[in-house]
């Protein structure tokens, strides 16, 4: 049996599940960023205790076919942008396409119709909370930072991250407390 779970966007979250699955006794073969596969079939009343457990620490069970596809590629996002030091630019459209096996219209025109925002849009904003934390970390020059994140200069990523937040990324690193956002917010 496959659970697909909303909000699960890091590492902790994996841990958080895991966490609450052994709890219930509940066994996994593999857990991942939004998916769950489990070694049995749970019962109704097992999955519906379960998805009150997961409700109240912020994540939710996803019955439905749009939904898992939309939290697919946000996963899909998050990983690319948060969890990966890759040194190849990809492609977006192209991995949405490829992992998801479906067309990339489709999965854009889904995305904006469920999200109300763009897939670019969100892979954008995902980009900028990514730039935030490594400014706070205060360990990589702008420059490194724009070629990590694969902006083609340092000029378009201040542009786009003043677009986005407001600020220049010299004036944000002065300021920098509480303006970064939880994953799951952005």
């Amino acid at each position: 049996m496959t659970l697909f779970i909303k909000n699960m966007v890091c590492n902790r979250c994996i841990l958080v599940i895991q966490n609450e699955l052994d709890k219930l006794g509940i066994g996994v073969k593999s857990i991942k960023l939004g998916e769950v596969i489990l070694e049995k079939e749970l019962t109704s009343d097992e999955k519906e205790h379960l998805d009150e457990i997961l409700l109240d620490l912020g994540f939710e069970i996803i019955d439905d076919k749009k939904s898992r596809i939309i939290e697919k590629i946000k996963n899909l996002i998050i990983n690319l942008v948060h969890h990966q030091d890759s040194e190849t630019k990809v492609n977006l459209s192209e991995l949405l396409s490829n992992e998801l096996h479906h067309d990339y219209n489709y999965l854009s025109n889904l995305f904006s119709e469920v999200e109300g925002t763009t897939i670019e849009k969100y892979f954008i904003a995902q980009k900028i909370e990514k730039v935030k934390e490594l400014l706070v970390y205060d360990e990589l020059s702008l420059s490194e930072i724009a070629f990590r994140l694969h902006y083609s200069s340092v000029a378009y990523l201040s542009n786009q991250f003043k677009k986005v937040t407001g600020l220049t990324p010299s004036h944000f690193k002065k300021i920098r407390k509480d303006r970064r956002k939880p994953l799951d917010e952005v």
